[in-house]
C-alpha cells in the first residue's frame, strides 16, 4: 500500500479508496475549513459543509448531524450526552484543536463515538504567541502604541512607559507539557531566564536538565516568578486554579500570561488585581464565556487582550485541519486513527 505524508511531516497509510456513493458515510463539517479538506473528504464520504461559517445551536446542529457518521469539529460545539442521545448513529468526533473540554469524552466512550483531537501541530506556533504575549505585557507595548498613536509622544521621561524585564528574569510556568516545555525552551535559552514549574508530575531529569527547569510547589510558583505562563488543560479540578487567592500570592511586580483556557483564571479577581496594582501585568488569549470578556478587562490600561489566536497561522491551522481529516478518514474507513482520545466500546467504522 502506498503512503501519504501528513501535517508534521509524517507518513500515513493511504486510505482505502472511496466506497459508491450509495453506500458512503455522511459526515457534517462544523465550521468553514480549507476547500481542499472539504475536497479530500469528499473523495470518502457524502460531506455537509457550514458554508455560512455561523455557530450552531445546540438544535440545528443535533438537526443536521441526522444520518452523520462523523463530525469535524472545533472546540465551540458543545458535544454532551444530550446530543449523543439523539444521534445513536453517529460513529467520530474528529477536533481540530488540542483542547477537548467541549466533548464529554466519558459519554462518547459509552456511546461508541471515537474522539480525536489534533496535538503536536500547534506546539511552536502556540508557543510563540504566548511568549509574544507575555513581552508585550511585561514591556507594555499595547499602552505604548496608544500613547504614540494618540499625538502624546512629545519628549523623552525618565519614567515613560517603563516596564519589567524578561532577560534574566524567573519565568514561572504551571502546565509543562509540550507547550509549557516550548515557551520553557524560548526563556531559557533565549532569554537567559530561570525556569521555575508546577506538574501534577515532576518530568524526568532528561527533559529538566536542558532547561535548567527545576520543579516546585504550585505555593513556590506563585511567590518566586516574575512571569507566570499557564499551559494546563482545562478540567473542573483545574477550575479557578488561579483565583484572588493565588494572585495575592504572586509579587506585585509579576506578570501573569494565560493561553491555556479560559475558566482557569477567574477573570473577575484578575481585573481587581490589575485595578488595585497587586499584579503589573496579564496577557491574556483566552476567557470565561468567551466570546464574552469579563467588563472590568475591558477598562484597564495593563493588560493586554488577544481574541484566541494562539495557533493563527496558516501553516497551523492547515495542519491542525488536516490531522482532523486524517483522523475522520481512518475512524470511518477502517484505518486506524492518528490521534485518538478516547477508547468507545464499540468500533467506530461506519456499518
Amino acid at each position: 500500500m502506498s503512503t501519504q505524508r501528513r501535517p508534521g511531516g509524517e507518513t500515513r497509510r493511504a486510505q482505502p479508496e472511496a466506497t459508491p456513493s450509495s453506500t458512503r458515510p455522511a459526515v457534517l463539517v462544523a465550521r468553514a475549513v480549507f476547500p481542499e479538506a472539504v475536497a479530500r473528504l469528499r473523495e470518502h464520504f457524502d460531506v455537509e459543509p457550514n458554508a455560512e461559517d455561523r455557530a450552531w445551536s445546540h438544535e440545528e446542529l443535533s438537526r443536521r448531524l441526522r444520518g452523520k457518521q462523523g463530525l469535524l469539529a472545533t472546540a465551540g460545539e458543545p458535544i454532551d450526552d444530550a446530543l449523543l442521545a439523539e444521534q445513536p448513529q453517529l460513529r467520530a468526533v474528529c477536533l481540530m484543536t488540542v483542547g477537548y473540554n467541549n466533548v464529554d469524552v466519558g459519554a462518547c466512550s459509552r456511546r461508541g463515538v471515537l474522539v480525536t483531537n489534533a496535538p503536536g501541530v500547534l506546539t511552536e506556533t502556540t508557543a510563540d504567541l504566548g511568549f509574544a504575549l507575555m513581552m508585550a505585557a511585561a514591556r507594555r507595548f499595547p499602552e505604548a502604541e496608544r500613547f504614540l498613536r494618540s499625538g502624546q509622544w512629545k519628549d523623552w521621561r525618565v519614567d515613560q512607559l517603563v516596564g519589567r524585564d524578561v532577560h534574566g528574569a524567573t519565568l514561572g510556568i504551571l502546565g509543562m507539557g509540550r507547550i509549557g516545555q516550548a515557551i520553557a525552551r524560548r526563556g531559557a535559552l533565549g532569554f537567559g531566564m530561570k525556569v521555575i514549574y508546577h506538574n501534577r508530575s515532576r518530568l524526568p531529569p532528561e527533559v529538566e536538565a536542558p532547561l535548567g527547569a527545576r520543579w516546585v510547589d504550585k505555593a513556590t510558583l506563585l511567590a518566586e516568578s516574575d512571569h507566570l505562563v499557564l499551559v494546563l488543560p482545562y478540567a473542573p479540578a483545574n477550575h479557578h486554579a488561579i483565583g484572588a487567592a493565588e494572585l495575592a500570592r504572586m509579587k506585585p511586580t509579576a506578570t501573569l500570561t494565560n493561553i491555556a483556557r479560559g475558566g482557569i483564571v477567574d477573570d473577575a479577581a484578575l481585573s481587581a488585581a490589575l485595578r488595585a496594582g497587586r499584579l503589573f501585568a496579564a496577557g491574556l488569549d483566552v476567557y470565561e464565556g468567551e466570546p464574552e470578556l469579563y467588563p472590568g478587562l475591558l477598562e484597564l490600561p495593563n493588560v493586554v487582550l488577544l481574541p484566541h489566536i494562539g495557533s493563527a497561522t496558516e501553516a497551523t491551522r492547515r495542519a491542525m485541519v488536516g490531522c482532523a481529516v486524517d483522523n475522520l478518514v481512518a475512524a470511518l474507513t477502517g484505518g486506524v486513527p492518528l490521534t485518538p482520545v478516547n477508547a468507545p466500546t464499540r468500533p467506530s467504522a461506519s456499518a
